[in-house]
């Protein structure tokens, strides 16, 4: 212990008899502490002196006035920042992290058929004025997520909650990126607009059942129709064929009635002329003809005479006799 106290009293003596070469070191250590910045390459400087703006540095090793005569604000410029609505990301990475407080006062939204949705969504941003970024607005990080959530309200309130929940989520994003980026052109807050992500959208909790089993009946109605539609471009271009068939077939037939009924007016007319010129020739001719056909049809045949005498039956004439084989 007393040891100690030797080494604390030499000690003091050193410092009193350099009292001055150490306030000097003193010294230069603050002005170099307050005067020596490095700006990362993705950042840019904005100098202010004694409040007033100076001018910006580039990345690089800087220098400033010390003793906060100088004071510099580092501006991430080349970074592209986001800020989140409905939903707060803790731990980005392969299994992200989300914070279990309830931010529904920010998502829960009215759409224009009185309906609620449940929006949330993500603004990615860049600050390419950063003289703006910091003077033109108190706070334009605050101030983004202000225009964010009332530009949001402004788009949804224009569309039904169908179409913010299905068809028009693509719309609704890029409407709002439009109207985002002309407000920040109109405040003059210094910053582009990236790109506006609907990250999800869901109809509130209390009826989300309800609306889960709306869209599952639409689903089954759009099946239905593609089935229907499906068979119906089945069966109509093959009803259309059959029916083409038919068509020809019928004048087919119609063509084959007519010429066979012009063939036998000609005929008739042939034989007409013939029997004009021999009619009892032509009568037997016809009578013989008519026999010919007729006969071989008939099975047992008779013959008699005019009076019926002599009846002879001719059975079996037109069947083959066997003879017995000598």
């Amino acid at each position: 212990m007393a040891r100690f106290n030797d080494q604390v009293e030499v000690l003091i003596t050193w410092i009193r008899r350099n009292l001055r070469q150490v306030l000097l070191g003193l010294l230069v250590l603050v002005i170099l502490a307050t005067s020596v910045k490095t700006i990362k390459p993705e950042e840019q400087g904005v100098v202010l002196f004694l409040g007033k703006f100076t001018r910006t540095v580039q990345p690089g090793l800087s220098f400033i006035a010390p003793l906060g005569l100088e004071k510099m604000y580092k501006i991430p410029v080349q970074r592209q920042l986001k800020l989140e609505f409905g939903f707060r990301t803790e731990t980005p990475g392969v299994r992200t992290v989300y914070s279990d407080e309830d931010f529904g006062a920010e998502s829960l939204m009215l759409t224009g058929d009185l309906n609620l949705a449940d929006v949330e969504w993500v603004v990615q941003y860049r600050i390419m004025d950063s003289y703006k970024y910091l003077f033109k607005v108190r706070d334009a990080e605050d101030a983004l997520r202000d225009m964010s959530e009332a530009v949001m309200r402004k788009v949804v309130g224009d569309r039904t909650v169908n179409e913010v929940l299905t068809v028009g989520r693509q719309a609704v994003a890029s409407n709002m990126e439009v109207l985002l980026q002309e407000m920040c052109v109109e405040y003059e807050n210094g910053l582009q607009i990236e790109q506006v992500v609907l990250q999800d959208v869901n109809p509130p909790e209390p009826v989300k059942p309800s609306f889960n089993a709306v869209n599952q009946a639409q689903q089954e109605r759009e099946t239905l129709i593609n089935q229907a539609e499906s068979e119906y471009n089945q069966v109509i271009p093959r009803a259309k064929g059959e029916a083409e068939e038919t068509i020809q077939l019928a004048e087919a037939y119609a063509l084959n009635r007519v010429n066979r009924a012009i063939g036998e007016a000609d005929r008739f007319s042939s034989l007409y002329a013939e029997y004009i010129k021999a009619p009892e020739v032509t009568k037997k001719r016809l009578y013989f003809e008519i026999l010919e056909r007729i006969l071989p049809k008939i099975g047992d045949k008779i013959v008699v005479d005019e009076k019926g005498n002599n009846v002879l039956p001719l059975l079996n004439m037109d069947r083959k006799i066997n003879t017995p084989a000598k």
